[in-house]
């Protein structure tokens, strides 16, 4: 297949073009580059403009012979969404929606979706499956609902043929060490951690320490980055073979606290990792947890790489790669480097 990656230029977008030329598929990164890099399209080729661009999105879809589309692109802070929604509806929700349009025209039915799981907004249960209700509570959660709602509306008018894959948390990066999570600025927490551990951050703050967990701080499911760009292979094959359009959950269905992916890190890096204690962050769920047995059963995916030691040994050799492996030729931190 010839797949337009939307948003191919981004952290997990970059990782499934490449996960899709080593299956044999023709990836083509579609990309604004407002927060992706030019550098990490490393398979197929790039076009720079909006996902919403319909004369553009002609012309591509028309000289690449677009088969699929798989939709990354998409402003992600939660707290900016709060702040400035109109961005986020703008972004996420309109060009969206001029992008589904351009498919209809160019009569192109496949489409997988990159959702998350704050369309769920606070558990009401945990671990959450796919019918657990779906309560939002800011204007990024929403902004995704909204698509996941206006997907199952075309389908059933023009008959797209839709996943929608909604992330836990993602984590790690590339294996072979080519690709990594460059986020500016940066929030998820293992880049965080590592930033503190290789020197880039003086340390990493801990929100909470009194959650109904076993230690006390937040517990998440991680999913490896590598792991996640399979999910979007199989999605694709899922729907060439005839599968049910609908929404699936990505996580591993077992979590980590915030303490507990502290630790580990100095385990893997070998340095300790400094840690300021701060107040709760107004509407930080004690777990989140997936239940991810519907994409299991519906197209066979299973994390394979998301264990924590895994996650984070691919995660600090990316953070090495960034700082330039000479600031590591020393001990610092009173640990031995690896």
């Amino acid at each position: 297949m010839s797949v337009l990656v939307v948003g191919g230029a981004g952290y997990i977008g970059s990782h499934f073009a490449k996960c899709l030329a080593q299956s044999g598929h023709m990836p083509v990164v579609l990309d604004n580059l407002c927060s992706g890099r030019a550098d990490a399209v490393k398979y197929g080729s790039l076009v720079v403009g909006d996902a919403g661009d319909v004369p553009m999105l002609r012309e591509t879809f028309l000289a690449h012979r677009v088969d699929a589309v798989v939709h990354f692109a998409s402003h992600i802070q939660v707290g900016e969404s709060v702040t400035d929604p109109a961005k986020y509806y703008a972004n996420n929700v309109a060009e969206t929606l001029r992008l589904l349009d351009a498919m209809r025209e160019a009569g192109i039915t496949r489409f997988v979706f990159s959702s998350t799981a704050a369309v769920y907004g606070l558990p009401q249960s945990t671990p959450m499956a796919e019918t657990h209700p779906q309560q939002p509570i800011n204007p990024y959660g929403r902004s995704k609902l909204v698509i996941e709602q206006i997907l199952e509306d075309y389908a059933r008018a023009y008959g797209l043929r839709y996943t929608s894959l909604r992330y836990f948390n993602a984590a790690g990066a590339d294996p072979d060490g080519e690709l990594g999570e460059c986020h500016d600025p940066e929030t998820h927490l293992i880049p965080l951690v590592l930033q503190a551990a290789s020197g880039r951050r003086e340390a990493v703050t801990v929100y909470g320490d009194d959650y109904a967990t076993r230690d006390g701080t937040c517990e998440r499911d991680y999913v490896h980055v590598t792991d996640l760009a399979e999910a979007h292979r199989a999605a694709l094959d899922y729907l060439a073979g005839g599968g049910e359009c609908g929404a699936f959950n990505l996580g591993t269905g077992t979590g980590c606290t915030v303490s507990e992916v502290i630790r580990a890190a100095e385990r893997v890096t070998t340095k300790r990792i400094a840690v300021k204690q701060a107040a709760r962050r107004e509407g930080d769920p004690d777990r989140l947890l997936a239940d991810p047995r519907k994409a299991q059963s519906a197209f066979g995916w299973k994390a394979q790489l998301s264990d924590l030691d895994t996650l984070l040994r691919h995660a600090w050799r990316w953070e090495r790669t960034l700082c330039g492996e000479r600031a590591f030729a020393t001990p610092t931190n009173g640990l031995v480097t690896p």
